[in-house]
């Protein structure tokens, strides 16, 4: 659900990569594209933020909106977690 008029940076970014995976598919049937996006946007936005909050894991669970149980699964998953 938008709330918004305008679209913001972040949503143009997104729908341009997508513009441009469906294109380079050249005319393919993509397969799961829902997990296959939340999976290539997720281990940036953990390593992004995480390093912006110098690797403090409450702060950073806190931004993303999900707890810190659900934080070091995620770090342990993408090898954050050194």
């Amino acid at each position: 659900m938008k709330i918004e008029s305008q679209t913001s940076a972040l949503q143009l970014s997104v729908e341009q990569a997508i513009r441009q995976y469906l294109a380079d598919l050249d005319g393919e049937t993509p397969c799961n594209l829902f997990d296959t996006v939340i999976a290539e946007i997720e281990y940036p936005l953990i390593q992004t933020v995480l390093k912006h909050y110098n690797n403090n894991q409450s702060k950073t669970a806190d931004c993303l909106g999900i707890n810190r149980g659900t934080l070091r699964k995620k770090l342990k998953k993408y090898q954050l977690d050194n």
